[in-house]
Parts: C-alpha cells; sequence; structure tokens
C-alpha cells in the first residue's frame, strides 16, 4: 500500500504472538487494527494458538498471519513476525494487551520528534483495574534483574519519563533500529529479552522512554512456576555475561556470587532449586554462543559503560519478588555501587 493511498500516515507493523487460548486476542488484534493517524497491518504469528481465534483473524482485512503452530518462545515468535512485516516502524504488542486508538500514533510521533529516542514504550496498565499501573517501564539492576516498575501505581505524569527498559507487551521502534540490533537473541526463548534490546540501545546512544498517554491495558498475572524461574534466572545470567564489560563483571564479582548465593537459598526454599542448576547446565552447554554473541555485543557499543549504567538501579525495589535479607541487600549493594562505578 503506497502512502498516496493512506493519505501518507506512518506504516507500522504489529507483531502479536498467538499462544495457546487467549480470551482478548480478538479484541487485541481488533484495536490494532482500529488505530488512528497510523496505517497498521498485523502480522499475528501462530506460536501454538489452540484455539480458532488465528482462523478467524486471518479474515481480517490487514492481517497477516505467520507461523506453524509451534511454540517458537517470545523471542524467535517476534523475531519471525518482523521478518514477514513491511512497516517503517514496528510495535510489538501481547496477545493480551488491548491499545487504545491513538496508542500507537503517539509512540510513533515520540520517534519521529525526538531522534534521540530509539524504543518508545506504552504506558501499560491492568485491564481490570485501568486505574492503576502494570508498568510505567520496567527497573533493570546492576547485578542483571529486571522488573516491572511503578507497578500498582495511579499514572501521575505528563510527560514521558526515560526508563531502563522498555516493556515488550507494548513498545515501537524503528524497523531500521530494529535490523541494526538484529532483534532479539532467540536464545532468550522468553524473558530479559526485552532487557537486552533496550539496554543495547542505551548502549549505541539512544534513549528508551515511556510515554504516559500512550496507553494499553493489560491482563497481566504474575505467574510463579519453576519453568518461569529457570528463564528468569537463566536469562538474566547471558543478560549480564554478554553486555556488562570485563571491568564492570570484575568490580561487580562479589555482589554477583552474593547474588547468586541468595538465589540459591531462595530456589531451594521455594522448591526451584532444580531448575535453577538446569539453568548453569545451560549455560555451560551454550558457551560457546554466549562467547560469539559477547564479542559481538562489546563491539556494538559506542557510549562508555560509566554513561549508560547510570539507567541501572542498585536497589530491589519490587512487591513481585522478596528475596531473603532484601534490606540488607539494598543497603550494602547502594553503598558498594557508590564506591565503584566511578571505577566502571
Amino acid at each position: 500500500m503506497s502512502d498516496t493511498d493512506t493519505g501518507g500516515l506512518p506504516r507500522v507493523s504489529a507483531i502479536v504472538l498467538a499462544w495457546k487460548a487467549e480470551p482478548l486476542l480478538r479484541r487485541s488484534v481488533e484495536s490494532l487494527l482500529a488505530s488512528a493517524k497510523v496505517d497498521v497491518e498485523v502480522v499475528l504469528v501462530d506460536n501454538g494458538c489452540t484455539t480458532d481465534d488465528v482462523t478467524v483473524l486471518a479474515e481480517l482485512p490487514g492481517v497477516v498471519v505467520v507461523g506453524e503452530g509451534e511454540n517458537l518462545g517470545f523471542s524467535a515468535g517476534c523475531n519471525l513476525g518482523v521478518s514477514a512485516s513491511s512497516g517503517d516502524y514496528v510495535a510489538l504488542v501481547n496477545g493480551d494487551a488491548i491499545v487504545e486508538p491513538t496508542t500507537l500514533a503517539r509512540l510513533v510521533e515520540e520517534l519521529v520528534t525526538r531522534p534521540d529516542v530509539g524504543i518508545a514504550a506504552g504506558a501499560v496498565r491492568l485491564a481490570d483495574e485501568p486505574e492503576l499501573l502494570n508498568s510505567s517501564g520496567n527497573e533493570v539492576h546492576v547485578l542483571g534483574v529486571s522488573w516491572i516498575g511503578g507497578f500498582r501505581q495511579r499514572e501521575t505524569r505528563s510527560e514521558p519519563t526515560e526508563t531502563a527498559g522498555a516493556m515488550g507487551a507494548c513498545l515501537v521502534t524503528s524497523r531500521a533500529h530494529w535490523d541494526r540490533l538484529g532483534g532479539f537473541d532467540h536464545h532468550y526463548f522468553a524473558y530479559h529479552e526485552d532487557a537486552d534490546l533496550s539496554i543495547r540501545t542505551w548502549r549505541v546512544g539512544l534513549r528508551v522512554v515511556n510515554v504516559p498517554d500512550a496507553v494499553a491495558l493489560h491482563r497481566y498475572e504474575f505467574s510463579r512456576n519453576s519453568f518461569k524461574y529457570y528463564l528468569v534466572e537463566r536469562n538474566r545470567l547471558m543478560f549480564v555475561s554478554t553486555l556488562w564489560s570485563g571491568r564492570a563483571l570484575f568490580l561487580l564479582g562479589g555482589p554477583f556470587l552474593a547474588l547468586e548465593l541468595v538465589m540459591l537459598l531462595l530456589a531451594t526454599k521455594e522448591g526451584w532449586l532444580r531448575d535453577k542448576l538446569k539453568g548453569y547446565r545451560w549455560l555451560w552447554q551454550h558457551r560457546r554462543h554466549l562467547r560469539t554473541r559477547r564479542r559481538m555485543l562489546q563491539t556494538e557499543r559506542t557510549v562508555p559503560d560509566r554513561e549508560w549504567m547510570r539507567v541501572l538501579t542498585d536497589r530491589f525495589d519490587t512487591p513481585l519478588i522478596s528475596p531473603p535479607g532484601v534490606g540488607v541487600l539494598n543497603a550494602a549493594m547502594s553503598a558498594y555501587w557508590r564506591l565503584v562505578r566511578r571505577w566502571i
């Protein structure tokens, strides 16, 4: 479709994954198609949908279906969707998220009017309690842990705010930036891939922002299962081992070991120690990939570590997980980070 046909509107490809039975999937896709001031195509990735939603949605104008019904994970599923897209902008929107009519246009506007912005993320609110935030941007800790910021708070912002991480449930970036970074590393499968993309954006000199008036309603549930903890912990270690500089890893070596001990104790207490150990085994088995990726990412960086690492936090401040002794850990980590960050 030409710009003339669409009145010169920005072309946005919204990537939506269809996995299992998602009650909001049809509403999610329909809300994207109803977006104002942008020309939208929805690339629907059949990632193992167990209902007839993909078949039904495939009949709608503006919907392209890809995938063979195999669960590729969030990372590889998004990569597949982007590879089949045609827009100048890429939107990642969860199949359980419903965007407002102006959300995509507002996020594109942020990218267009602020050339130093690489990723613009929506203010994600809880679908069941839309007056409360699901995420105003994701926090990323100096030790690699990532979590949603602003959870269950009321929106008080009137302007976009910088954030370390963009929540993958609703974000927009240019296709050029996506291609520059090569999309997601499919080895993540799920969790931390959005943190990886965001931190890499900061490391090449572009900002990540969260836009309060670009709203998406999200059917959010914090699942507590051993497979999730396996992926989150495994991916955290892959994340820091490939993105953090050798000097940062050396200076943070003590705190990293302390956190590992805490997580091992937590895994033992909560019954997912086997999954924690399975993560170590996976990292060892994929050490060649990690070495190759680390070389690539260290070469890619254009911003000094001391500058991009300012977006990280030194405190665990999430209501979702509370490791044993979190207060002592925060006090010690904050003091230590103030001491060593000048040498990063």
